[in-house]
């Protein structure tokens, strides 16, 4: 399980066929990665391949299901570890399962505050709940003016400057987490 709040900021130094190589100023100095551990990597659960590295190799439901396709060689992506017992729950609950990707509709800046508006499959819609939470490339955020499957994020500069929400050109796909309790709802409500 993670929070959403990002930990790290790496750079893909290798992506062929399956296999993902990160790398990142090393964001866990005195906390080296475990082969097995669980990573998000932009909001994707991954599991590390090796001891200290961030190897990962991504399934076929992985490429097909998340934007992953739009990542190379020197892009920046989000990086946060499961989450301890013992840690602070700073974002959220996600689980690193995305649900769909999203499409960049807008970038305005409003002060010193940046607003995102962002496009998701109309089959999602039931999940946007104004000032509920969504995770976008693995960061918790606050869900604004959600309208016939679009929705804005307003970004404060400290999370600008920390995620690579900065990176984001319009028209661009990001992956997409709703709130884990929104789908559990519906199920049980489904099934009576």
């Amino acid at each position: 399980m993670f929070t959403g709040i990002i930990q790290g900021i790496g750079q893909v130094s290798h992506f062929q066929g399956s296999r993902l190589e990160i790398q990142t100023v090393d964001a866990w100095p005195n906390d080296p990665i475990a082969a097995g551990e669980s990573v998000a990597v932009n909001g994707c659960c991954l599991t590390a391949l090796e001891d200290g590295t961030l190897y990962f190799d991504l399934s076929p439901e992985t490429r097909l299901r998340t934007a992953f396709h739009q990542v190379h060689v020197g892009s920046r992506v989000n990086l946060e570890r499961a989450m301890r017992p013992t840690d602070r729950f700073g974002g959220h609950i996600v689980q690193g399962h995305v649900d769909t990707v999203a499409e960049v509709v807008a970038i305005l800046q409003d002060g010193e505050f940046t607003v995102f508006r962002f496009r998701i499959p109309n089959e999602f819609d039931k999940y946007l709940i104004g000032k509920g939470s969504v995770t976008v490339n693995g960061i918790s955020l606050t869900v604004v003016n959600p309208m016939s499957g679009e929705f804005d994020v307003w970004i404060v500069p400290h999370t600008l400057k920390e995620t690579t929400l900065g990176d984001l050109k319009p028209s661009e796909v990001v992956n997409i987490e709703f709130d884990v309790l929104a789908k559990h709802l519906e199920k049980l409500m489904s099934s009576e």
